[in-house]
């Protein structure tokens, strides 16, 4: 039976600072947008660094596994990289980066277990049984195919190479969509909690 605790799992309250950093990070794709007309992508860049580095360096209250900490270093690297000959490319790619990380930390942890769904589960719920290792590997390919199919059309807004539609997918479109996911995860999550008489 699935645990009743992953089931009815909610994260601790975050702390200010974790909050204002995860804001800040939200709020880039926008910021980008409108600051390559205004500033240039160097500040942007620069606040994009400077918010990755406060999330891996900063302590926070839930635990992160490790491979998320390695997929961000790798997106700050991919970033400096690309911006130290196409700075305005290197702050545009920065969603294809990041969802191009996740969709690669997740497939892995589907080919060498524990996924990576399962791993955030086991912080609340270190005895997951065997139902709940399935379900949650389901979860993770669902979220495979979020960041597959996010990275593409990130892709495809770079390469269109107009900054409204870039940041009206990057800084919306994205994320209504991986709320619904997660909303839509969240009802399977409740009825199959139901059915297993938790």
């Amino acid at each position: 039976m699935l645990s009743t605790r992953f089931m009815s799992f909610s994260p601790k309250r975050p702390d200010s600072w974790d909050t204002a950093i995860t804001v800040a990070m939200l709020l880039i794709p926008i910021g980008t947008a409108i600051g390559l007309r205004w500033i240039g992508p160097w500040p942007i860049i620069i606040a994009l660094v400077a918010c990755i580095s406060a999330r891996i360096l900063l302590p926070r209250t839930v635990p992160v596994p490790v491979a998320m900490t390695l997929c961000l270093i790798a997106v700050v690297v991919a970033v400096l990289a690309v911006g130290s000959f196409a700075p305005n490319l290197a702050a545009m790619l920065y969603p294809v980066f990041m969802s191009t990380g996740l969709f690669i930390v997740f497939t892995v942890t589907l080919v060498k277990p524990p996924s990576m769904v399962e791993r955030f589960a086991r912080i609340v719920e270190p005895d997951l049984d065997e139902r709940g290792i399935r379900y949650t590997r389901k979860v993770t390919g669902v979220w495979i195919t979020f960041f597959a199919f996010n990275g593409l059309i990130a892709a495809w807004t770079v390469y269109q190479n107009d900054l409204f539609y870039w940041g009206l997918y990057n800084g919306f479109i994205s994320y209504l969509i991986a709320g619904l996911v997660f909303v839509g995860e969240f009802t399977v999550r409740r009825r199959v909690r139901s059915q297993g008489g938790a």
